[in-house]
């Protein structure tokens, strides 16, 4: 079923409250179909469903529906299933007097004027609610340390229950399989309250009115208005201010600020450069840049009939290549994969790559440490 969306929704909560006037302008634009969105629909359609039966409800299997099935989504949702269940029992051990809320709406009008989404997950029980929120993406790792969506989501649980259930606390889970990726965090009812009256609230009232000031920052990646916004083309152009001199006539904290930004700046030029593609496609004629057509290679108008013609010739047309890792699992499925070829795999060192110290992975050693190292043996 699809999600109906909120001009001031849950899931661009983290935008509208850095960015208030970006909401009006969002809400103006359309949305473009894409094939993550429709992967994300179905990921949570079979999640949704694989969790109701787990629940004892009769359902109905929505598989041969979803064009983007395969096997990799059936692994993600069975371990959501089983993760969340998981939860569920822990609850249930605590107390029999256990609710459990799939695909859950909320409403947080209270906070934000026509607040409401869809929680993928609540269980409650005593004074404790669990939001537990499925993410199928792969680019991103996302949080639940403050996360904006779900203390929106939070809030509307609280409205919702609180007086059935007197809560007191909210654990909240986001589970994103495809990075292997697991973060709980657990907020206080006050702490929830205080957030919501000294942040959520007037930034709605602004967002809602079409006020506020604009900002740029890591908020900009989903916004429909990102490739032609005044100031996040400021924003990035800061990096002009270095005039793009060689690194080494900058000084060391220079390049790391460059560093911080090169991503972001890069995304920038990317959208933009996407932007101007596609009003040129539907007409738009630009001063000094003109649509013209990319480099093409060469293919076989019938596949079939090449290796048939190639065979009576007296040629074998096709090559024997093993299966990768990931097609090889995909054949044998993942049990069974690491039963036989468990002891063929290895991992190599990645190649180096600058990351910043928030990244997760540990420091890597250079050479000349190695060397310093050996030299003191």
């Amino acid at each position: 079923m699809a999600r109906k969306h909120a001009v001031l929704s849950a899931s661009s909560a983290a935008r509208w409250i850095a960015c208030p006037p970006s909401a009006r302008l969002n809400a103006e634009k359309s949305d473009t179909p894409n094939e993550y969105a429709a992967q994300g629909t179905d990921a949570h359609t079979l999640c949704e469903y694989k969790l109701r039966k787990a629940l004892g409800e009769r359902v109905r299997d929505p598989i041969k529906n979803l064009a983007s099935y395969d096997s990799e989504m059936e692994e993600c949702a069975e371990a959501y299933c089983q993760f969340v269940m998981e939860q569920v029992e822990q609850f249930r051990a605590e107390s029999k007097d256990t609710m459990v809320s799939v695909e859950q709406r909320v409403d947080f009008s209270a906070f934000v004027p026509d607040g409401f989404g869809t929680a993928d997950t609540l269980i409650i029980s005593g004074k404790k609610v669990c939001i537990v929120d499925y993410k199928h993406g792969k680019g991103i790792e996302v949080s639940a340390n403050h996360n904006p969506q779900m203390m929106c989501y939070a809030l509307g649980c609280i409205q919702m229950f609180d007086g059935l259930y007197d809560i007191d606390e909210v654990r909240m889970v986001i589970f994103q399989p495809r990075l292997a990726n697991i973060s709980e965090f657990i907020l206080s009812k006050a702490d929830l309250l205080a957030w919501a009256a000294d942040t959520l609230v007037p930034a709605a009232k602004l967002a809602h009115a079409g006020e506020g000031e604009f900002c740029a920052g890591a908020h900009c990646q989903f916004c429909k208005i990102k490739a032609t916004c005044r100031k996040r083309a400021e924003y990035n152009l800061e990096l002009a201010r270095y005039d793009f001199e060689m690194p080494p006539t900058l000084e060391d904290a220079e390049v790391e600020a460059v560093l911080a930004k090169a991503d972001t700046l890069a995304a920038w030029v990317s959208d933009i450069k996407e932007y101007a593609l596609q009003r040129a496609i539907q007409g738009k004629q630009w001063t000094d840049w003109k649509l013209v057509e990319g480099r093409s290679n060469r293919k076989y108008t019938d596949e079939a009939a090449v290796a048939k013609t190639v065979k009576e010739a007296g040629y074998e047309p096709y090559e024997q290549k093993l299966l990768g890792i990931t097609a090889m699992t995909s054949l044998l499925g993942k049990s069974k994969f690491e039963e036989l070829l468990g002891g063929f795999v290895i991992k190599p060192q990645g190649k180096p790559t600058l990351a910043p110290m928030s990244d997760k992975r540990p420091v890597m050693n250079t050479a000349a440490e190695d060397f310093g190292a050996a030299s003191t043996l």
